[in-house]
């Protein structure tokens, strides 16, 4: 009989030697497609996120109410003139999109106080809500104001009325007197936030209401 040659014993040990190296290969490549999916999987769900952080941002930066003019209702509290009545006219920001009013809260602050308000057509007695805010419509060519409550045009106008002098249940105790000044901020549904510095003049003698 003839016996292993050292060719064959080379030969034996090339071809073992190939067998691994192909497994490791093919492990390699089975690593390498785990891990490229995992890393689409990741990039795709950190697009989808920055997405919708990048949506929400700018939700808050444009989805929100402009001031268009301010007038204070001069009225009589305790023998002294002072403002007993805001009324805010208001349109949509530059681009943006429906503004749900009811959906909106406000938050109104003094010197000496601050107070959060909500739609009169939502409250409820037993609300964590200090007061009201009212509205109603000056300029909207579909009714979109009475019928659904939304600013849905860059032409659409409401009227925001707040109460400061007590009058009813659901109104504030924040009159405003010659010199004196509050902050109110509007915030809409989807966090646009727009906020109004309101001074009252320095006499308000003879006077029925003036600008804010």
């Amino acid at each position: 009989m003839f016996g292993r040659t050292d060719d064959d014993n080379r030969d034996r040990d090339r071809g073992q030697v190939g067998i691994g190296t192909l497994i490791v290969f093919i492990a390699m490549v089975l690593v390498a497609a785990i891990a490229a999916g995992v890393l689409i999987n990741t990039a795709g769900f950190l697009q989808s996120s920055a997405e919708e952080s990048g949506e929400q941002a700018s939700n808050q930066v444009t989805n929100r109410l402009v001031e268009v003019s301010t007038v204070g209702t001069v009225g009589d509290v305790s023998g002294d003139a002072a403002v007993t009545e805001i009324e805010i006219t208001t349109r949509l920001a530059p681009g943006s999109n429906d503004v749900d009013l009811d959906g909106a809260t406000m938050q109104w602050v003094t010197a000496g106080s601050s107070n959060n308000l909500v739609s009169s057509n939502i409250y409820e007695s037993g609300d964590n809500a200090d007061g009201v805010f009212s509205y109603e419509t000056l300029r909207d060519d579909d009714t979109s104001i009475s019928g659904d409550n939304t600013l849905n045009d860059p032409v659409d106008r409401a009227i925001i009325t707040v109460s400061i002098n007590d009058q009813n249940t659901e109104d504030i105790n924040s009159p405003l007197e010659p010199g004196e000044s509050a902050t109110l901020t509007i915030s809409t549904q989807s966090g646009g936030e727009t906020t109004l510095t309101l001074v009252v003049p320095d006499s308000l003698s003879g006077k029925s209401s003036v600008s804010l």
